[in-house]
């Protein structure tokens, strides 16, 4: 995965020199709140980015409107299972920012913390936290806790979806404050996510698709039940249940780094468990492509419609 960050980086830089001309003629639709603690883990802060919504670019290209006043979005900052800030560079380049909170949604930019630090399901439990944090503060965003939509691209599809599958009630009773909200989101949206890693194009993935993924220690001396246990804990589309939040998937059928059957994997137990879901196939479609700002224009539309109906 790490060179398609590098191809996706040199792609996104030119998406920006479009998104930035957009945002440049009527001033930025949000105000940047940065490096925001919702946590720590292993000694290391947890960090998250707040777009606030500003009202002032009203460029229709981002067909921009109120329609997100008072709903937000998490959007989980992860490329390859890497949560530096230049992941969060690459959604700003393709437009996320501006589209999103044009149309009146605060976004929480929530960086979850990176491979080999952390393996894929204390990353998860990392967003889930962050997910709570957004909750609890709710009211100093001016935000409803309960129409919260979740977006995220590759491996941040992938933590999204794991996050939606493996969610944890509230405990009002809790000591600790967060954990009396639940992880819980009201709908969820992704690009190209990785579902199921003991299905990859008909085979097992490759223990080395991203080193530290399964273990943090690696996956030296591990038996081969061992790693099997793990890709099945890490595969969204292996746990789904009934009753999930409606989900977004958008894949491109010519992607080279994550097959195209993940969403179509996940869209048939969704399905199958009587979710609600909808496949979006991009043709032509690789792993990123130059105008995907058209497809988050058409996640913030599904938003819309999902977070709408929620009470």
């Amino acid at each position: 995965m790490r060179t398609s960050m590098r191809l996706f980086q040199i792609l996104a830089a030119a998406t920006a020199l479009l998104a930035a001309g957009f945002a440049a003629a009527q001033g930025k639709p949000y105000e940047l709140v940065k490096d925001v603690q919702y946590g720590e883990a292993k000694g290391v802060p947890l960090l998250l980015n707040v777009y606030k919504p500003t009202g002032q670019n009203r460029n229709p290209v981002f067909k921009p409107g109120d329609t997100g006043r008072g709903l937000a979005v998490i959007d989980v900052i992860s490329g390859g299972w890497n949560s530096s800030p230049a992941r969060e560079g690459e959604h700003a380049a393709a437009g996320m920012f501006d589209v999103v909170c044009a149309r009146g949604y605060t976004v929480f930019a929530v960086r979850v913390g990176s491979v080999p630090d952390f393996d894929g399901l204390e990353i998860t439990e990392n967003l889930q936290r962050g997910v709570r944090w957004v909750k609890a503060h709710a009211a100093d965003y001016g935000i409803n806790p309960d129409r919260i939509g979740m977006v995220g691209a590759s491996a941040g599809g992938h933590l999204s979806l794991l996050s939606m599958v493996r969610g944890k009630p509230g405990d009002p009773k809790a000591e600790d404050p967060l954990l009396r909200f639940s992880t819980g989101v009201a709908a969820v949206a992704v690009f190209f996510p990785p579902t199921h890693f003991l299905s990859w194009n008909g085979a097992r993935a490759p223990i080395d698709l991203e080193p530290g993924l399964l273990f943090t220690g690696g996956v030296a001396g591990k038996t081969e039940a061992e790693l099997d246990a793990r890709l099945r804990e890490l595969s969204p589309a292996l746990q789904v249940t009934p009753g999930l939040p409606p989900a977004l998937l958008v894949h491109g059928d010519s992607d080279p780094v994550v097959p195209l059957d993940q969403s179509e994997q996940m869209m048939k137990a969704l399905k199958d468990a009587g979710n609600d879901a909808e496949l979006v196939v991009k043709k032509d479609g690789g792993h990123f492509w130059l105008t995907i700002t058209e497809e988050i224009i058409l996640i913030t539309d599904w938003l819309d419609k999902k977070l709408a109906g929620v009470k």
